[in-house]
């Protein structure tokens, strides 16, 4: 029987919550910069804002559903799992507010834990 990487699906998991969370945050503050854009009559910020937010939770979503992929069949999904973790943990910096920071460590470190870890 294949042992699972616990560790790495756990610090993955729990940084693509901070990531998503960070998303989320940004979308929030987003939101209320529009209503006040709405006051100032100028919106071209909001919609860059915006963007910004929705990319953030897509990237929170991606680290979570690969780190359960990778958790679950890690022969197959060792490789893009942890390839595409660490790509979003590092996009995250632009897009989640790094996920808090320590939301972009953790998954950082979990995807590098998938990648190195033999099957």
């Amino acid at each position: 029987m294949v042992e699972k990487p616990t560790a790495a699906f756990v610090l993955s998991l729990i940084g693509g919550v901070f990531i998503l969370l960070g998303g989320i945050l940004y979308a929030f503050f987003g939101s209320l910069i529009a209503l006040l854009a709405l006051v100032i009559n100028s919106s071209g910020a909001v919609d860059i804002g915006m963007s910004f937010a929705i990319i953030g939770i897509i990237l929170g979503v991606l680290t979570i559903v690969f780190s359960a992929l990778a958790y679950a069949n890690p022969a197959k999904y060792k490789i893009i799992g942890g390839a595409t973790i660490i790509a979003a943990s590092i996009l995250s910096l632009v897009f989640a507010l790094a996920g808090f920071v320590i939301g972009f460590i953790l998954a950082l470190i979990g995807g590098i834990l998938f990648l190195t870890r033999k099957t």
